[in-house]
């Protein structure tokens, strides 16, 4: 819209006339006052607490990973059956879960002191070790690795690490936590244990996400090592 701003003239014997100017556009206000936007999660501030973490997990975990089926039962890994299934994939890989495992993760790795790299066997272990090491706090120096099933041959040739043994370089002496997504009888994990033994690694303990409760805490045990359940099947399922 234009406004006119009269000018006349004062020459005799000529109309009078008027110039027309547009006024300039009102500048948009600022907001002085910015309303914060509501945190998508719990915890996206980075201060979620442990307590927070673990409910928080419980819940997203029965959301994207467990199924029951009392009538079809799963096979599961270890070769049981059972109603109760669990992927971690896609908790592992959503950003809010990935957040409270962090905070669960490095309050246990705290509480152990003196870790010196975390990781365990592919599949499962791989982001759990990403997780943990991209929450770990700034200047600190806990490693990451993986275990392969089957070592392939060009493993290893940059670290100095036995065949099978990839990611960060590990020394003889260093204090080790294997990761695990699910825990059922912890056969494979054990294993993984094994060959960190043998490279002269102390296993200090395994964090898993999740312990169906079946018998992987009296397998660890057996094997001097202690299991570190970030969550346990009942919680999930309510028995």
């Amino acid at each position: 819209m234009r406004s006119v701003v009269g000018h006349p003239t004062t020459e005799r014997g000529r109309p009078r006339t008027f110039s027309v100017f547009p006024l300039p556009k009102p500048s948009p206000s600022a907001n002085l006052h910015p309303v914060p936007a509501e945190p998508k999660w719990v915890g996206s501030d980075m201060s979620t607490t442990v307590a927070e973490a673990k409910q928080r997990l419980i819940e997203r975990v029965r959301e994207l990973a467990y199924l029951h089926s009392p009538d079809d039962l799963f096979t599961l890994a270890s070769g049981r059956q059972s109603p109760h299934f669990f992927d971690m994939k896609p908790v592992m890989m959503n950003p809010e879960c990935a957040h409270l495992i962090g905070v669960l993760l490095h309050a246990e790795i705290g509480s152990l002191g003196g870790i010196d790299a975390v990781g365990g066997l592919e599949l499962g272990a791989v982001p759990l070790a990403g997780i943990a090491i991209a929450k770990a706090e700034r200047g600190s120096n806990l490693r990451g690795f993986m275990v392969r099933k089957e070592a392939k041959g060009r493993g290893g040739r940059k670290t100095g690490n036995p065949p099978g043994i990839e990611g960060s370089t590990l020394n003889s002496g260093d204090r080790v936590v294997l990761l695990e997504d699910v825990t059922t009888t912890g056969g494979s994990a054990l294993k993984a244990a094994v060959r960190l033994t043998e490279m002269g690694c102390e296993v200090a303990a395994c964090i898993t996400i999740l312990d169906r409760e079946e018998g992987g805490q009296d397998a660890f045990e057996s094997a001097g090592i202690a299991l570190v359940p970030l969550i346990v099947r009942s919680d999930v399922t309510g028995e």
